[in-house]
């Protein structure tokens, strides 16, 4: 049956407290809204549509980069109103799914679960069972346990009230059917809005089927109304990627303290520390030890490397063996060759660092090509921008570059070179000879320390 999908997401999401829609607010770095989308997208559908209204110029950018097609909703007169908007969407398919953007943690196997549990003659429910169903929908069934209605909250008498099974709101109906019905919904309610729940009942009155997937986890269903509920779907979701990873062969030191923010691919036998934050495309290799406080964005690392804490990893590919930190950053264009060190406050930048090389401590290594088995002092930086380019350094192998020593940048140190410290390198540096630029030491004897004037 072929498929088309309807996201709806023109409310403003006032309980956020926010200037920015809730659809726009971020569960692991991703937008709500995204979420959705990106599992929409797995079931392949032959149309999918957004249906935009509030802050529709911070929504739209999104969507077009997403290559979303959208419905505009003007008014806001309910969700049953927003499906009128999309009609044209759904007009050439068998069958329409209905999400929500504030409902970000529905799994691809529960809709697909829901989208085949029916035929073109049924219209299909996603609920799920609450202890507390305050504020949501109730799921009337008759004597023979059949669905016959939807009752919101607002319009609940007392024993509807009592019922603990709720809608979801997330919904398949047969497209036909529901082109013909959607003109006879009425708004004639509490909220005086179109309520798309309302197509339970004119389905019962036209003898639809109505069948129903009942989904254990109630956090795929959740919405986000507000910050609070925000906050309780990314510790679900984190915890559930914590799950993931222990079953993968990752042992973490607290799964409470983990926060993945993308896409991570793990070997077996790593370790992560405490409060490490994983963002985009990470991939890890075998026998990985990662420290506490470690932010590791879009990079790849090596089987073997240990990243000791509070480093940051931005944009980089780590080799194999590679020893980093504490307290060291590789920025974007970062390549580390096996066996290499970065030590502590170290910050490296576009920089290719060979085989065995070290840069213990204290230094800056930007737009650099340097060799292999090259020892860097503390205190050692290129200076590689002129304050309009930036210009590149070559280090060759088996270099020694003595500590606070500055390489002005384009230059190049020949292999087996050693620059002495405190060296201002401002000419290319020949290979295995020393070089330094000369300082006369001298004593001033008879010399008084200033004294602090008495005021």
């Amino acid at each position: 049956m072929s498929l088309s999908i309807v996201i709806l997401a023109a409310g403003k999401g006032s309980r956020m407290k926010s200037a920015m829609p809730k659809i726009m607010h971020k569960l692991a770095g991703t937008t709500l809204l995204e979420h959705v989308i990106e599992t929409a997208q797995t079931l392949s559908p032959q149309s999918m549509a957004v249906v935009c209204g509030n802050a529709a110029d911070q929504v739209l950018p999104l969507l077009a980069e997403m290559d979303v097609p959208v419905v505009m909703q003007h008014e806001q007169l309910g969700t049953g109103h927003a499906v009128m908007q999309a009609d044209a969407v759904f007009s050439d398919v068998e069958q329409v799914l209905v999400l929500y953007g504030d409902v970000p943690l529905t799994q691809q196997s529960t809709l697909n679960a829901l989208v085949n549990c029916g035929n073109n003659n049924s219209l299909r429910i996603l609920t799920t069972q609450l202890d507390d169903p305050t504020g949501y929908g109730r799921i009337v069934r008759n004597d023979a346990g059949n669905v016959i209605c939807i009752t919101e909250q607002k319009d609940a008498d007392q024993q509807t009230l009592a019922i603990k099974e709720v809608n979801s709101g997330i919904m398949v109906l047969p497209a036909k059917w529901l082109q013909r019905s959607l003109s006879k919904l009425s708004n004639n309610n509490a909220q005086g809005e179109y309520y798309l729940t309302d197509m339970v009942a004119l389905a019962v009155n036209d003898g639809l089927e109505i069948k129903t997937v009942c989904c254990d986890d109630n956090a795929e269903v959740a919405g986000v109304n507000t910050r609070q509920q925000l906050a309780e779907l990314e510790r679900h979701y984190q915890q559930l990627q914590a799950n993931e990873l222990m079953a993968r062969g990752v042992t973490l030191a607290d799964p409470a303290r983990i926060d993945i923010r993308g896409t991570l691919l793990t070997g077996t036998d790593i370790t992560i520390d405490v409060n490490v934050i994983l963002e985009g495309n990470v991939t890890i290799a075998d026998n990985v030890e990662i420290g506490a406080n470690c932010i590791i964005k879009d990079s790849t690392i090596g089987e073997g490397t240990i990243i000791l804490a509070n480093s940051m990893i931005d944009s980089s590919e780590v080799g194999t063996n590679v020893n980093i930190g504490p307290f060291a950053r590789l920025r974007p264009g970062t390549v580390l060759s096996a066996n290499s060190k970065i030590g502590n406050f170290v910050e490296t930048k576009n920089a290719n660092i060979g085989e065995g090389s070290k840069v213990n401590h204290l230094s800056y290594i930007g737009d650099t090509d340097m060799g292999s088995n090259v020892n860097i002092g503390a205190g050692t930086i290129t200076c590689n921008y002129d304050g309009v380019n930036k210009h590149r350094t070559t280090i060759g192998d088996n270099v020694f570059i003595g500590s606070d020593s500055q390489l002005i940048a384009p230059i190049t140190v020949e292999a087996g070179a050693t620059i002495g410290a405190g060296t201002t390198l401002r000419k290319d540096a020949p290979k295995s000879a020393l070089t330094l630029t000369k300082s006369v030491q001298k004593t001033v004897e008879g010399w008084k320390r200033p004294v602090k004037i008495k005021k």
